[in-house]
């Protein structure tokens, strides 16, 4: 654990957050250069979604992608391209804060807390790709059976790539929960009782918030509410297996 003075800190501080900020810009450029094939991945799903939609309603006008003002199409790239680039870089721009933060804890804080680097970049791709290959396919084709039948769906450009770019980077931070629960572990915060005590509580919760996340029907709310409860699950597993075991050998020696 290395003393510093709060101006060694916060020149530091500065420090990380320029290198940051490098790595963002860089990634955004990158991301930017191949926005055409990420907006074209991005809008598979939906079109795939009328595609369905036209045949099952082949007498009714084909559904269509449009953009409304003569900037969208440049507006919704360059979102595309920043959520894009805090995804890509991610592990980049995480490595440089945990650079920072390092120094001030103690070896075996190191120890415990350095295997959570690569064990949320992976939950992080995992929620992404949990929402473009689940989420998206069973939404859109609710969304596209909803209500009132025989009208043609025109959907913009710019508000679906960005609120699905904000969304799969949503789910990729939910995906980050038994993380954040090993952490409150370490931290001693929480342990396996009392989340087992708060478990009905945590459920209701999370009911809750997929109700607020997702369209109005019940198939889609589970859709979300589901993993979010087996990340719970996994997590309050992993406190219990990796973080209780853990304190008990450091109290002991």
């Amino acid at each position: 654990m290395k003393e510093m003075t709060l101006v060694e800190h916060l020149e530091e501080l500065r420090k990380t957050l320029i290198r940051v900020v490098f790595i963002v810009v860089g990634a955004f450029f990158i991301a930017y250069s191949f926005g055409q094939y990420i907006s074209d991945f991005l809008l598979m799903p939906l079109r795939a979604a009328l595609a369905s939609q036209n045949q099952l309603a082949p007498e009714m006008a084909q559904g269509q992608i449009v953009y409304l003002g003569i900037l969208d199409k440049v507006i919704s790239q360059l979102q595309v391209a920043f959520w894009t680039s805090l995804i890509i870089s991610s592990p980049l721009w995480f490595w440089q804060i945990w650079k920072f933060i390092k120094p001030g804890l103690h070896e075996f804080e190191v120890k415990a807390v350095r295997p959570f680097l690569l064990v949320g970049f992976f939950l992080f791709i995992i929620g992404v790709s949990f929402g473009y290959f689940v989420v998206f396919p069973i939404t859109f084709e609710t969304l596209m059976t909803f209500g009132v039948d025989n009208v043609a769906a025109t959907i913009s450009l710019k508000e679906y790539l960005v609120l699905s770019s904000k969304v799969l980077v949503f789910l990729g931070l939910v995906f980050q929960l038994p993380n954040i629960l090993l952490i409150l572990g370490f931290m001693g915060l929480v342990t396996k009782y009392s989340l087992k005590e708060k478990r009905r509580y945590i459920y209701v919760g999370f009911a809750v918030l997929s109700a607020v996340m997702t369209p109005p029907d019940i198939i889609t709310m589970m859709g979300l509410w589901f993993p979010l409860v087996c990340l719970f699950e996994v997590g309050v597993l992993a406190v219990a297996l990796v973080v209780h075991p853990y304190l008990a050998r450091q109290h002991s020696s």
